[in-house]
């Protein structure tokens, strides 16, 4: 079984998956942002074990990708990108993609 939160980066410039980007997870607590999990991208622009079935709860959430390194030539006009988005039902599963290129970028809420 796979993570409640998953997410799939695509590299929109190049047509193809965006493979060893690191990213975290973060929840906000009264403390601020805690970080709960992190990963880097497969060959796939995948990743698919950020946190264990069955311990999601509500609450925000922010996904970060450090996408800085992926564009080697330095052409990284946004060298992280923070996507915040809301649990409301901890039971469904929630998949976060990102379109990416170097200078643009675009999410939704996946399946």
């Amino acid at each position: 079984m796979k993570s409640p939160i998953t997410t799939h980066v695509l590299d929109t410039a190049l047509g193809r998956p965006a493979a060893a980007i690191p990213v975290s997870l973060a929840i906000w607590s009264d403390n601020g942002w805690q970080q709960i999990a992190n990963g880097v991208t497969d060959a796939d622009g995948r990743i698919t074990d950020l946190l264990l079935p069955g311990t999601l709860t509500a609450g925000q959430y922010q996904i970060t990708f450090v996408v800085e390194d992926y564009f080697a030539d330095g052409n990284a006009f946004y060298p992280f990108v923070s996507i915040v988005f809301t649990i409301d039902n901890p039971a469904e599963h929630y998949h976060v993609p990102l379109l990416l290129s170097p200078f643009g970028y675009s999410t939704y809420r996946g399946s």
